[in-house]
């Protein structure tokens, strides 16, 4: 073992940063859901209007979607 000096501590293991690397690992999870998320909705919304150009690109004059009563 090595010898220290008097007055002066020996030195501790050094602390995990088990707390920085969760918020880490939790910041990249939130922005993982986020660009899901948009992806989705942006997926979504083109298919959506595909769909429309693709019914008036057809001559069709009704391409309104009805949503059925409820």
């Amino acid at each position: 073992m090595p010898k220290t000096e008097p007055g002066l501590r020996p030195k501790s293991s050094p602390k995990s940063p088990s707390g920085d690397s969760r918020r880490g690992a939790v910041a990249g999870l939130l922005i993982a859901a986020l660009i899901l998320g948009i992806g989705w909705w942006l997926a979504r919304d083109l298919t959506s209007a595909s769909k429309m150009q693709d019914c008036l690109m057809s001559g069709r004059t009704n391409c309104n979607v009805i949503e059925p009563a409820r």
